[in-house]
């Protein structure tokens, strides 16, 4: 039979103890370790006399110090153990901050409890788990990204391309359309970001070459 040692990191007390009084049933699962924060956590496992953990399931939204930043501080007394995020967001760069950390699983809170179990048991025996919604997130953010021709910038964008390819500055540009010289400044980081430019000789490049 299986046995696995684990910790919880969590400082809503509901679910702290919900997810407690949940695994604890379990003959293969000993709670060895629970803590509100990860200043908490790294206490209790400062010394030599540190519990033997396979995992943990670590909250990413802590006070003080968060569950990403813990991540490596845990590294360092435990650089095998799994480490399971448990969370309630699912923004794109949280969930890649994590897994880029060290972290092995990301598991939304609103996950069923039995379903937080069955993920335990898939990452103690080496696979991963991710919540269906944020596994969708990742699909979404490696896919091809389609852009269709006329829709990357606005009109208002586009005559400030225009603008720009007629040599006008900045001033210029903003007294011929009747708009604030900062309006300009803001359009411009826009179009740079969404043509994925640095310059202004990129855009006029892309504008020449009819990409625009």
């Amino acid at each position: 039979m299986e046995n696995i040692n684990l910790a919880i990191v969590e400082d809503d007390a509901v679910i702290r103890e919900s997810l407690e009084n949940f695994l604890a049933v379990h003959p293969s699962l000993k709670i060895v370790l629970i803590a509100k924060s990860m200043e908490e956590f790294l206490e209790a496992i400062k010394d030599a006399s540190r519990p033997t953990l396979d995992l943990i399931l670590l909250d990413i939204e802590l006070p003080g110090m968060s569950g990403i930043q813990g991540i490596y501080h845990i590294r360092q007394k435990y650089p095998e153990v799994d480490i399971v995020m448990l969370t309630t967001f699912e923004e794109e760069d949280k969930i890649f901050n994590s897994l880029c950390a060290g972290a092995c699983s990301y598991i939304s809170k609103r996950t069923p409890l039995a379903t937080i179990r069955e993920a335990i048991f898939t990452v103690h025996r080496g696979g991963s788990y991710m919540s269906p919604s944020i596994a969708r997130k990742i699909a979404q953010h490696f896919m091809p990204k389609e852009r269709k021709e006329g829709e990357q910038l606005s009109v208002r964008q586009k005559e400030i391309v225009q603008g720009i390819v007629d040599g006008l500055s900045y001033k210029m540009i903003a007294d011929k359309l009747d708009i604030s010289i900062d309006t300009v400044r803001d359009h411009i980081k826009r179009i740079y970001r969404t043509l994925e430019v640095n310059s202004k000789a990129e855009v006029i490049r892309k504008s020449l070459e009819g990409e625009i």
